[in-house]
């Protein structure tokens, strides 16, 4: 897959809150993943590091009021997307979240996304 390919199937994936099967599907065996710095969880490492930081993310979840995806800009290969997303979180209650999704591609596959945002 090329990475236009790539980026418009995580994306049609995302939309659909479809999280894990997006890492199952796109990711490399040894993707890293970067948070913003102040997070618990600033690099993770491996698909199944980053499919159980996807889990506990999920699982933190107490509803979902609204979340957008915006389409994908790609340049040869890395990606970037919008995400935004109103939700309930169990520890933090209801806060609005917008983030800046870098993903880089190699061989069909996500090896590495890095995340930006501010939360409140």
């Amino acid at each position: 897959m090329s990475t236009q390919e790539v980026a418009e199937k995580l994306v049609q994936l995302c939309r659909d809150g479809k999280h894990e099967q997006a890492i199952d599907e796109l990711y490399a065996d040894d993707v890293t993943s970067k948070e913003q710095k102040g997070s618990e969880m600033l690099m993770t490492e491996g698909k199944e590091a980053v499919k159980n930081k996807t889990i506990q993310w999920a699982q933190s979840l107490v509803e979902i009021h609204h979340a957008f995806c915006s389409d994908p800009i790609v340049s040869e290969n890395h990606f970037a997307i919008v995400m935004d997303l109103d939700a309930t979180y169990k520890e933090h209650g209801r806060m609005k979240m917008s983030e800046v999704c870098v993903y880089e591609v190699k061989d069909s596959k996500v090896v590495a996304d890095e995340f930006f945002y501010r939360m409140g």
